[in-house]
């Protein structure tokens, strides 16, 4: 069934109607996406009295085609390659070190800015 949103902290409020199961359950934690999916995890973590965090994750677009990822970069020094694609591009060692780097670097960025010094 498609669900219309009037935006997003209402597809929050709609999820969480679908999760109360999980309401104030211990070790559980709402983590959301920076930008968009902040806002959507804030009222799931609201009406469920549970604790929110972010899951910073950049993707790693492939030379030329930067849309189509080759892989992606994300909190706790996660990284994962589409190795198909990479080859099927023909991307080199080289640029997939630098674009790792670089994401690894952004998304250092992106949890300060959010998450401050706390771990």
């Amino acid at each position: 069934m498609l669900r219309l949103f009037e935006d997003r902290g209402d597809a929050g409020r709609q999820l969480a109607q679908e999760l109360t199961s999980y309401a104030a359950r211990s070790g559980v934690i709402v983590l959301g996406l920076p930008r968009g999916g902040v806002p959507v995890a804030f009222e799931i973590a609201a009406a469920l009295g549970l604790p929110l965090d972010v899951f910073t994750v950049h993707k790693l677009g492939v030379p030329g085609h930067e849309e189509l990822a080759m892989g992606a970069v994300a909190t706790g020094d996660l990284c994962v390659m589409n190795e198909d694609i990479v080859r099927a591009f023909g991307v080199s060692v080289e640029t997939v070190v630098a674009r790792v780097a670089a994401a690894e670097r952004d998304v250092r960025l992106c949890e300060a800015r959010y998450r401050g010094e706390r771990p």
